[in-house]
């Protein structure tokens, strides 16, 4: 039995590890039609329509709550949605009169805590959901999966002997063996730090690209999302609010709080008037909006910048944080009760006591209507 103190240093060290290619499978098509359910009065998932098409990324990004883990259930065939239909390739896999059992699916779920077997090894583990294969060919597929999540090397050992990356990538191994036509993961990487959770979701993006398969994937990590989603479902409070490509949700968020959830922001009440809301770091087009309309103008840290000579508005640094390749500064301006955060790249920045004047760059600012 493989152990912690006699698994190969150089497999150890190596990160990954040697590594193969993953089996490709055959894309499926999910859809979600109307879809509801609830526990409470308070419906978990309210009314959600959307297409995984084959061979996407999508992650269901949102706050704990609001309903992304429930729409990976129904997609997984652990919970029955109360209305709605679940569709795989135009087949109907639940609906009002129709209930496929997970196992009928040809879908592969991940889940956060990994759930490895402790009493098996580690290739036993990866093998576990091949019963329809004789074992010695079960282990053939589950030993080509360890070998490319650069797991095979410990194919021997027991989970308890390795560490939480390391048991995310046989977790990943186990659910791509069966080559899934649609893989579902509820936060995968949510256990591990941060430097080894960018490292695990690079080579598992990887992983997912190699086979193929059509993935959805949940998060309440907006930076997760914006680098491993091909397309970003965002929802709140049951409902998905707004569908597009990281660029367009970053970009062209639908309304305030969707704005919030990409990206820190300084926030200045204003009027509009011709179709302009008018600030002390420039005047920014409100579409759409009528004269006399209250307007959030929202400017993101990085979206001020230092100019010279009487342009842009003057402020004094209270306040200056070394980030690495960024400069964190806390700058308070005349007509503003409260600071404003700007980051700037390092070296570039002035230092705390100093006074410096910003304006606004167009492509971080952007304006919503206030209601009430």
């Amino acid at each position: 039995m493989a152990t912690e103190s006699n698994i190969s240093g150089t497999a150890r060290r190596s990160g990954w590890g040697p590594r193969g290619t993953a089996a490709a499978t055959f894309a499926a098509r999910l859809s979600f039609e109307n879809v509801s359910l609830a526990y409470t009065a308070t419906p978990a998932v309210k009314d959600v329509s959307f297409e995984l098409v084959p061979g996407e990324i999508a992650c269901l990004l949102g706050p704990s709550g609001c309903g992304k883990s429930t729409l990976l259930r129904i997609a997984a065939g652990v919970e029955r949605p109360q209305s709605g239909r679940v569709r795989l390739d135009g087949r109907e896999i639940a609906g009002p009169s129709t209930f496929v059992p997970p196992e009928k699916r040809g879908i592969g779920l991940m889940f956060q805590d990994f759930a490895l077997f402790p009493h098996l090894t580690i290739l036993e583990n990866v093998a576990f959901g091949l019963h329809a294969l004789e074992r010695e060919v079960a282990l053939t597929e589950a030993r080509a999966a360890l070998r490319r999540v650069g797991m095979l090397g410990y194919a021997d050992a027991y989970p308890n002997a390795i560490s939480g990356g390391e048991q995310q990538r046989v977790a990943l191994a186990r659910a791509i063996v069966p080559r899934p036509q649609v893989m579902l993961m509820d936060e995968p990487f949510s256990g591990l730090d941060q430097r080894l959770r960018e490292t695990v979701r690079r080579e598992t993006l990887a992983v997912l690209k190699e086979t193929r398969a059509s993935c959805m994937l949940v998060t309440h990590d907006p930076v997760e999302a914006m680098g491993m989603a091909d397309r970003i479902l965002l929802m709140r409070e049951g409902r998905l609010i707004q569908t597009g490509t990281p660029a367009e949700l970053y970009e062209h968020p639908v309304d305030v709080g969707a704005a919030r959830f990409f990206s820190d922001f300084n926030e200045i009440q204003a009027i509009v008037q011709n179709g302009t809301a008018h600030t002390a770091f420039g005047d920014h087009p409100g579409p759409g909006m009528a004269d006399g309309t209250r307007a959030l103008v929202m400017i993101r840290p990085q979206g001020l910048a230092p100019v010279k000579g009487k342009a842009g508005h003057e402020g004094l640094v209270v306040d200056s944080r070394y980030l690495g390749d960024v400069i964190q500064l806390q700058v308070l301006f005349s007509d503003f009760d409260e600071p404003f955060v700007i980051r700037m790249p390092a070296g570039s920045a002035p230092a705390k006591g100093q006074t410096q004047r910003f304006a606004a760059l167009a492509n971080h600012v952007l304006v919503f209507a206030v209601e009430g």
